[in-house]
């Protein structure tokens, strides 16, 4: 068995001008638009030329025909390091991996991370119809249609396995109701019960209204740089300290029920120089609440199966003993495509900057932000996770 070697520290890494272009629910613009308000507004924050940024690291499922490349013709941009990432939630951790070693390397200065999508009426639908071969050949044959029914089965082989009940679930999506009502870009805005969540319509069995994810349209981005830029810039920005993907990890697992985190988190904390008693907020990827518990379990906050007394025993609003989601996560904000990938680590930069605009964590030293994206029938492909510092 080939043993992976330890990755290299991210010394001198860091992200700064934390940019959300607002969700709506349906939009008639392209995702070149949002891309577009989003490189403006970390251009405004930064207080930098556009010709400064020589890297882009873009995230959209909604940019064809166009890619990376395509885009930066319509954006004026001349990068001498381009990346395109389409990974859907996983997208946010992998383009802040690939742009850090780029700076790191001198390949380029200031990255922007870029992740945008649309939102038609019915392109949601369209899309998930021709995601990928699995979708077309092991999911709308049988008259399922889109993610609901592969996180149907996962929530339900899960609840089966390790005794999660509808209320484990409900408790997060409560708590983090309560924090999007704080945030000011959070499309729900009406406070959500334990009761409310219970008594909501069946959508795929067991999953109910609220634990299914809201598509919309919005964007979000942030730069990578090195520290002394930063400084130079006098921008305030959060220190990287480590950061892991893995791709089609447990291959032979006939249902996931736990993802790649599992496989490299000890590499994570050991080059952050922390552990899981470090961290002070946690964003997770929050599609559907049975992803957030894989990503606590195989995060190493509790182990495999103990989520459901681990949900029991904590409280996860932004003052509670485990903040999490601290925006109110895709679940209440609203799921912008690819863009969700990246709502966690936008979220972590605001809250180590000071530059919060919903409830505040106080006395953050370190956040963790973990992403999953790219659901085939039966399991996620893709993770990541990475772990930001104040400065």
């Amino acid at each position: 068995m080939i043993v992976a070697r330890a990755p290299a520290a991210y010394d001198g890494i860091v992200l700064a001008a934390p940019v959300t272009v607002p969700y709506e629910r349906f939009s008639i613009r392209g995702a070149h638009w949002f891309m577009a308000r989003a490189l403006k507004g970390l251009i405004d924050a930064a207080g930098v030329a556009k010709d400064d940024i020589d890297g882009l690291c873009a995230a959209s499922f909604t940019l064809a025909p166009d890619t990376a490349v395509g885009l930066t013709q319509h954006l004026g941009l001349s990068p001498r390091w381009l990346d395109h990432i389409p990974m859907g939630g996983a997208s946010g951790i992998v383009s802040l991996r690939r742009a850090a070693r780029a700076v790191q390397c001198g390949d380029a200065e200031i990255v922007a991370c870029v992740a945008a999508d649309a939102n038609h009426v019915d392109s949601f639908r369209l899309s998930t119809a021709t995601f990928s071969m699995f979708a077309q050949d092991a999911v709308y044959p049988y008259g399922a249609g889109g993610p609901n029914t592969s996180f149907a089965f996962l929530t339900d082989y899960y609840m089966r396995t390790y005794g999660a009940e509808p209320a484990d679930f409900g408790k997060l999506c409560v708590a983090q109701r309560v924090n999007a009502l704080h945030y000011p870009h959070a499309l729900f805005k009406k406070p959500l019960t334990l009761n409310e969540y219970l008594d909501a319509r069946l959508i795929a069995d067991p999953l109910r209204l609220f634990d299914c994810v809201m598509p919309c349209a919005g964007g979000e981005a942030f730069l990578v740089m090195t520290e002394e830029r930063a400084q130079k810039l006098s921008v305030p920005y959060a220190r990287l300290k480590g950061a892991i993907e893995r791709h089609n990890a447990f291959r032979d697992d006939p249902i996931q029920d736990r993802g790649g985190w599992a496989v490299d988190r000890d590499a994570l904390y050991d080059i952050a120089g922390v552990g899981p008693e470090d961290i002070d907020f946690v964003e997770v990827y929050d599609d559907y609440p049975v992803i957030s518990l894989l990503q606590i379990e195989d995060l190493g906050f509790c182990r495999k199966g103990e989520g459901p007394d681990f949900i029991r025993r904590n409280s996860f609003e932004t003052h509670g003993t485990f903040p999490l989601n601290t925006s109110g996560g895709q679940l209440s904000v609203g799921q912008a495509g690819a863009a969700g990938g990246s709502l966690g680590l936008v979220e972590a930069i605001r809250q180590l900057t000071g530059q919060t605009l919903g409830a505040k964590v106080e006395k953050a030293r370190h956040g963790l932000a973990s992403g999953f994206g790219m659901i085939n029938f039966d399991r996620g492909l893709c993770t990541g996770a990475a772990i930001l510092a104040a400065a």
